[in-house]
C-alpha cells in the first residue's frame, strides 16, 4: 500500500502544483605485574544511521515528530524503555494556559479580543499547538489527538466554539485519559459537557406523555455506533460476524437505541447549585445526575442485559457502560481504529488480533487498560518490521500530524512564554487550506471515515486510507503553500496580536549544507525516516545545486522533502 499512497500522493501533487503555477568497539590493556588486570569496559553502544532513522519512524507514530538530536536517546534506550518514559510523564494540559489568557484579557492586555467573543476560539486553538509542540509528554499528546477523532466534539457547535474552556477541558480529559481505563476514559467522555452539547444528551429528560416526548436517542446512538462497539458483531481480529445467509449481523437496532436513550436521561450541568435544567455553563465539571429527570423503569440491554426498575440514574448510568465496556467488539473496534490513527491505515487481522487480545486482558487479568494497548500497538512486530517489506503498510499523513511535526523537527520557539504559530492564530486559515483542525471536525464523524478508500489503485487493492477523503487539489495546494510560507519566512508568522512569533531553527541545517548529500540525509532521517526514494532524493539534488546560497539551499531542500510523499506517507 505503500507504493500506492505515494503514487496517489504524487498525482495529486502534481495535479496540485500544476494548479498552483546514518562500528565500534572498545577494550582494556594488559598489565606488567601480577595485578588482575580489570574487566574491559563494555562495548560501547554505537548509534547508527540506521537506529536513528528506526527512532524516526518510531517517532512518527508515537510523537509528533522529534528533531535529529532527540532521535538518539530513542534509540540508545530502546524503544520499550523510551515507551514507558513516555508513559509516567505527566500530562501538559490546555485549560490553565487558556484560563491565563482569559485573566490577561479581563487585565486589558489583549485589545484586539475585548469585544470580540468570536475570536476567543484563538484561546483554545493555541493552548493546543503549545502543547503539542513543546511538551515533553508526546506520546500522550499523540494518543489524545487520536482519541479526539474517535470521541468526536467540535467547535462548529458554536457554545463550543465561543467557550475556550469547553473543548480545552474536554482535550486533557482525553490527556489525562489515555494512559487509564478504557471504561473510565468512556465514562468521562460520556459525562463531559462538551459531549452533552454536542451530542445533546445535557439536559435530556425522561419521557412526558402528556407532552408526547421521549429521551433524546443521540448519545445513545452514537456511544454504540462511534465510540465502544461499532454497527455490526467483530471477530477479534475484526473481520465481521455473518449470519447464515452470509449478511452481516448488527450490533444492536432501534430498539436497543431507545433503551440506552432513557440511561442518558437527567444530565445536567455541574458546579454550584446545580439543578436539572440549569442553563448556566460549567464545561469544567462533570455533568451531574438528576434523578428526578431520569427515565424510571425496567431497561433492556445488549446480550440480555436487564437494568432493574428502582436504581438511580447513576446505577443506570454505571451500568448500561460496563455493558457496552464488556461487549467483545470493544477490542478489535477500538484497537483497529487507534492503529489507523497512530501507526497504519490496513492492519492485517493478525495484528487487529493481537492487540484485542492486549485489550481483553494486559497479562494480569485487567480488561481496557490503556497504556498496555498503547505499547502493543506500537510495538507490535508489524510496526517495528523494516520498511522493505513493503506490501499494504502504511498510511498517509493529516495535514495537523504534519505542520505540529514540522514545528517539533525544527525546534521551533517563541520569544512569548506560550509558542504561538501561524496554524492557531490565523483562525480557519489553516482549516480552509487543509481541512482540518483539532476539535473542529465537520460531524461527529470526525474529517474522515475510518473506511474511506479513494477511487484508483488503492480502491482496485481492496484497502482504505481514510486520510484521502480530505486530500484533494485544493487542500495540497493548500498545504504546499503553507509550507512554502513557513519555510520562505523561516518564521511561523503570527496573524493577531498578542501572540508572538515562533522562529524556525535552520541553523544545523544550514550548517550541513555546503555538503550537499549530507544534508540530503539528514533530511531523510529526520523527516522520511530513512524512506526516501531515489527519484525524490535526485529531484532535491539537482534542484539545490543551482544555488551557493547556503540558506536557500536549505529552505529549497526542506520544502522539496516536506511536499514529496516521502514525507506525507509514513511507511
Amino acid at each position: 500500500m505503500n507504493n500506492f499512497y505515494r503514487y496517489a500522493h504524487s498525482n495529486l501533487l502534481l495535479l496540485s502544483l500544476l494548479l498552483a503555477g546514518c562500528g565500534g568497539g572498545g577494550g582494556g590493556g594488559n598489565g606488567n605485574n601480577n595485578t588482575p588486570t580489570p574487566d574491559p569496559d563494555p562495548d560501547p553502544i554505537v548509534i547508527t544511521d540506521q537506529d536513528l532513522m528506526d527512532a524516526a519512524r518510531l517517532s512518527s507514530r508515537a510523537s509528533f515528530g522529534m528533531p535529529y538530536e532527540a532521535l538518539e536517546p530513542i534509540a540508545r534506550q530502546g524503544y520499550e524503555a523510551w515507551l514507558d518514559q513516555q508513559l509516567n510523564t505527566p500530562a501538559s494540559l490546555n485549560l490553565p494556559i487558556v484560563l491565563d489568557l482569559f485573566e490577561r484579557r479581563e487585565n486589558g492586555e489583549f485589545d484586539a479580543f475585548e469585544n470580540n467573543v468570536e475570536l476567543l476560539f484563538t484561546f483554545r486553538r493555541l493552548a493546543w499547538w503549545h502543547n503539542a509542540v513543546n511538551g515533553d509528554d508526546q506520546l500522550r499528546q499523540r494518543v489524545a489527538f487520536a482519541l479526539s477523532e474517535i470521541f468526536v466534539v467540535s467547535d462548529q457547535v458554536a457554545m463550543l466554539r465561543n467557550r475556550p474552556d469547553a473543548l480545552s477541558s474536554y482535550q486533557d480529559m482525553l490527556l489525562e485519559g489515555a494512559f487509564g481505563n478504557f471504561r473510565d476514559l468512556l465514562e468521562e467522555v460520556t459525562l463531559h459537557p462538551a459531549m452533552g452539547v454536542f451530542l445533546s444528551h445535557l439536559n435530556n429528560s425522561r419521557s412526558d406523555a402528556e407532552k408526547n416526548t421521549f429521551p433524546d436517542e443521540n448519545y445513545a446512538r452514537e456511544v454504540m455506533q462511534l465510540f465502544s462497539i461499532g454497527l455490526f458483531e467483530l471477530n477479534n481480529d475484526g473481520s465481521v460476524i455473518t449470519d447464515t445467509n452470509n449478511q452481516p449481523v448488527a450490533t444492536y437496532d432501534n430498539d436497543d437505541i431507545r433503551e440506552f436513550a432513557k440511561v442518558f436521561t437527567g444530565l445536567s450541568w455541574g458546579g454550584d447549585g446545580a439543578f436539572f435544567g440549569k442553563r448556566d455553563p460549567e464545561f469544567t465539571t462533570p455533568m451531574m445526575m438528576f434523578d428526578e429527570a431520569h427515565e424510571p423503569g425496567v431497561k433492556m440491554l445488549l446480550n440480555g442485559a436487564i437494568l432493574a426498575d428502582g436504581q438511580t440514574g447513576q446505577q443506570d448510568l454505571e451500568m448500561a457502560l460496563d455493558n457496552l465496556f464488556e461487549h467483545p467488539n470493544v477490542g478489535p473496534f477500538i484497537g483497529k481504529q487507534l492503529i489507523q490513527r497512530l501507526v497504519t491505515s490496513n492492519p492485517s487481522p493478525a495484528y487487529i488480533e493481537r492487540v484485542t487480545n492486549t485489550f481483553n486482558d494486559n497479562g494480569n487479568g485487567v480488561r481496557g487498560d490503556m497504556q498496555a494497548v498503547i505499547k502493543a500497538i506500537l510495538l507490535d512486530q508489524e510496526a517495528i518490521a523494516s520498511p522493505a517489506m513493503g506490501g499494504n503498510f502504511g498510511k498517509l499523513q493529516e495535514p495537523i500530524v504534519r505542520f505540529a511535526s514540522l514545528a517539533r523537527q525544527l525546534n521551533a520557539t517563541s520569544n512569548n512564554e506560550y509558542f504561538d504559530n501561524f496554524f492557531a492564530s490565523s483562525g480557519y486559515v489553516l482549516q480552509f487550506f487543509t481541512q482540518q483542525h483539532p476539535l473542529s471536525a465537520p460531524s461527529v464523524f470526525n474529517f474522515f471515515l475510518p473506511s474511506h478508500t479513494p477511487a484508483g489503485a488503492i480502491a482496485d487493492a481492496g484497502l482504505v486510507a481514510p486520510e484521502f477523503q480530505i486530500t484533494t487539489s485544493t487542500s495540497i495546494i493548500g498545504v504546499s503553500n503553507l509550507l512554502d510560507l513557513v519555510l520562505s519566512e523561516q518564521i511561523i508568522v503570527d496573524a493577531d496580536e498578542p501572540f508572538a512569533d515562533s522562529i524556525l531553527q535552520l541553523d544545523d541545517y544550514i550548517d550541513l549544507s555546503e555538503d550537499i548529500p549530507a544534508l540530503i540525509n539528514r533530511l531523510d532521517i529526520v523527516f522520511t525516516a530513512g524512506t526516501m526514494s531515489s527519484e525524490t532524493r535526485n529531484v532535491i539534488e539537482n534542484a539545490i545545486n543551482e544555488t551557493d546560497n547556503f540558506e536557500f539551499r536549505t529552505i529549497i531542500a526542506l520544502y522539496l522533502t516536506l511536499i514529496s510523499a516521502d514525507a506525507a506517507v509514513t511507511i
